[in-house]
This record gives structure tokens, sequence and C-alpha cells, in this order.
């Protein structure tokens, strides 16, 4: 084992937890965290040497990657509610407020404010759009990445509760029911898929080889292009969020379970009991190891090809995804704090 010295530092009001060591830190060992004044409901982004999370303080942090240190904090008007994104030198958070907010992400002076109907979802950034959809309210939204102002919307009437990925000029989300597909430029409707979720699609999903993956009460396998179905697995996975990574689907399940499927026709490749991994908490692919968190706490490591545990570590309950970026692992938790782990 190495020997690793923790060093407890205060910052503001917050305390940084550091652990540092002259030789390279084993997987699963802790490199720093830090403490927020809140819970972390959301996942951390990584850009550069800089890691941003939001807390149900209200308060949107950027911390320095390498040590745990907070850079800056902005105060927004109500709880984050959304996965900060990071898009050249600025960084979009949804709150809930009803507002999305653009800052510097060097500094976190405000640029702008867009104000929805209610809380606000994960936005996604292409080129300079930002889509963003509200959890009530019924509207899909096109913003000017720069302005904050807003291009067109798009009317669904329903709840929501996933966040929009745009791929080949197409923006795919879920809302109410099933699955829209917009024109990215326009917001006219390419395709709608009925999942039967009438309460609201309550997970996130995944766009890959021409086919949208969602989870439901299973999961399913819609064609990118027209929105047919091309299969749905066996597994009654209770409403999670699948990962597409080569050719599996890794996804989580209320059944306590956690599966890998082959993305081609869903059957089951492995399983590990991780405890209920559901909704939108989706697992995070880096090279050959899957981490995921859920419903139970802690942080598991899985050996992607075959699902054998490589290593895990005790956390609080986790309800977004990890971020790998280089050799270290970022996860938030309902304990207020955020981890960076060794990968």
């Amino acid at each position: 084992m190495l020997a690793i010295a923790l060093c407890l530092v205060m910052v503001s009001a917050f305390a940084v937890t550091s652990a540092v060591s002259a030789k390279p830190a084993e997987s699963g060992q802790l490199k720093w965290s830090y403490q927020t004044g809140g819970k972390i409901n959301v996942s951390p982004a990584v850009a550069g040497n800089v890691v941003y999370v939001g807390s149900t303080d209200g308060k949107l942090y950027a911390i320095n990657a390498k040590d745990g240190t907070e850079l800056w904090s902005y105060q927004t008007g109500s709880v984050v509610s959304a996965t900060p994104v990071v898009a050249g030198n600025v960084v979009y958070v949804g709150c809930y407020d009803g507002n999305l907010y653009a800052l510097n992400a060097a500094t976190g002076d405000k640029l702008w404010s867009y104000h929805t109907a209610m809380y606000v979802l994960p936005p996604a950034v292409a080129g300079n759009v930002v889509y963003v959809e509200t959890y009530s309210g019924g509207y899909f939204y096109a913003l000017d990445a720069k302005t904050g102002n807003e291009l067109w919307r798009y009317y669904t009437g329903q709840y929501a509760f996933s966040a929009p990925i745009v791929v080949n000029d197409v923006v795919y989300f879920g809302s109410g029911s099933g699955v829209y597909a917009l024109n990215a430029a326009t917001g006219d409707k390419l395709w709608f898929y009925y999942t039967g979720d009438n309460n609201g699609l309550w997970t996130y999903f995944d766009v890959a080889h021409g086919v949208v993956y969602v989870g439901t009460h299973e999961v399913l396998a819609i064609s990118a292009e027209d929105g047919a179905k091309l299969w749905s697995s066996d597994t009654s996975v209770g409403w999670a969020s699948p990962v597409v990574a080569g050719n599996v689907v890794y996804v989580g399940s209320g059944d306590g379970n956690f599966y890998a499927l082959n993305a081609k026709d869903g059957a089951k490749l492995w399983s590990y009991p991780t405890g209920p991994v559901w909704g939108s908490q989706a697992p995070a692919v880096a090279g050959n190891v899957v981490y995921v968190g859920g419903d139970a706490g802690g942080l598991y490591a899985l050996n992607a090809k075959t699902g054998d545990k490589l290593w895990s570590y005790p956390t609080g309950v986790i309800y977004r995804p990890p971020v790998v970026a280089g050799n270290v692992v970022y996860v938030g938790s309902t304990d207020g704090k955020l981890y960076a782990l060794s990968t």
C-alpha cells in the first residue's frame, strides 16, 4: 500500500480534504474531496484544470481539479438542478428558480440568464445554440449561446426529466410519454416515439450507431433516423439510463443489478449486484472500466468486459453519472462532497 498523508485545508467556509503521495495513486484511492454547503444531486463537468459542480445550497462551484481548492462560486436563486455544461469560455447551468445561467467559466461572472416556467434540466450546447428543457411547463427551448435570446421553442405539454442530445443536426430529448427528434435549426418535429410513460420519461438516454437507446420499464433501441423500434430487452430495468460504449449498452436497474447488454440485439452479457441504479443514475465508461453509483451509496468500478468488481469507494447516494477525466473520476454525492478518485 502506498503511504498517504491527509491534509485538511479550509477554503472559505468549506473543507477540502486532499490525499497526496509521491507515487502514482492506486485505483480507487481518494485524491481529494470538497465539501459544499448542501447536497450534490448533479454530475460535475470538467474543463481543463477546473471541475464545475452545483449544490442544493444554490451555488455553482469552480474547483481546482488538481488539489480540490475552490477557485470561485456563484450564488444562484435556488437549488442547482442541472449538471453544468462548459462550452468555450462559458459554463451553463440550470436551477430550481427556473433560470438557465450563463457564467464566465474563468471568473464566475454572470453573462446572461433566461427564465423558463419551472426548474431547468441539463442543457446541451451545439455550435452557437443552447438546447434546454424544463421539468414542467411543457416547452423545449433553443437559445442563442452568446446572448440567451430565444431562437425557437417547441411545445410538448408534458413533464420531462431528461437531457437533450444533439447528433447530426437533430436534437433528441425525452418528454412525458416518449422521445422526440426535432430539427436542431428550426425546431420542426421529425418523429416521436411513444414509450408509454405517461407520468414522464424519468431517464437519460444515449445515441450511438444511428440508434437511440432509452430506458423505460425495459431498454429500447430506436432508429435515430425515423423513430422505428429496433429491439427491446427482456431485462426489466425500471426506468434506468443507458450508456453505450462500443457495442455494449450499460444500464442500471430497479431490481438491484447493473447490466451489460449487446447493443445490436439487447442480449444480456453480464450483470453485477450494485443495488438499485435507476432514473438518471447513468454510468460512465472509460477504457475497460465502468463507473457507477446508485441508491445504495458508493461508487463501483467494474470490468467493462466481464462485470467483475475492480474496486469501490464509500460515498452517499449518487444521483447523477460520474465523470472521468485523465486518470481521475469525479463524482458528487448527497453527503455534499465532490470526490476525486484515482482511476
